[in-house]
C-alpha cells in the first residue's frame, strides 16, 4: 500500500498548495461517486464493479473504475479476486467516521421536512 505522503505528492489538492492530509482526503472524497462507493461497501459488503454501478444509480463505468482505482491507490478499497471490492481496514475506519455525519443528516432532513 502506498504511503499517504506518496499519495499527497502525486495528487494536486484543489484549493490547497499545502498538501495537508485533511485537504487531500477531502479532495479524494469530494470526487464524484467516491464517497458513495465507500458508503455502499460499508458493513463488510463486497460488491463487483457492476453491482457498484447499480448501487450508484447506474453511474458511468468509466467513472466508477476511475474512483475504484483512486480508492485502491489510497488504501481504502481492495479487490478480492472472484469476490468483488471491499473496504480495507483503513476504509472501514473511514466509514465508521462517516456514520456520525449520516446520523446528523438524518436528523437534519427530518427538521427540513417539518
Amino acid at each position: 500500500m502506498p504511503k499517504p505522503a506518496a499519495i499527497l505528492k502525486k495528487r494536486n489538492v484543489r484549493g490547497s498548495r499545502s498538501g495537508r492530509p485533511i485537504m487531500a482526503l477531502l479532495d479524494l472524497l469530494g470526487r464524484r461517486w467516491a464517497l458513495r462507493i465507500i458508503w455502499e461497501l460499508r458493513d463488510d459488503r463486497r460488491l463487483t464493479s457492476r453491482a457498484l454501478r447499480t448501487a450508484c444509480d447506474e453511474a458511468s463505468p468509466t467513472i466508477i473504475q476511475a474512483r475504484l482505482s483512486e480508492l485502491r491507490e489510497a488504501g481504502l478499497v481492495e479487490l478480492v479476486p472472484g469476490d468483488g471490492y471491499r473496504l480495507t481496514a483503513l476504509g472501514k475506519e473511514l466509514a465508521e467516521n462517516v456514520l456520525p455525519l449520516h446520523r446528523f443528516a438524518e436528523r437534519w432532513s427530518k427538521r427540513l421536512a417539518s
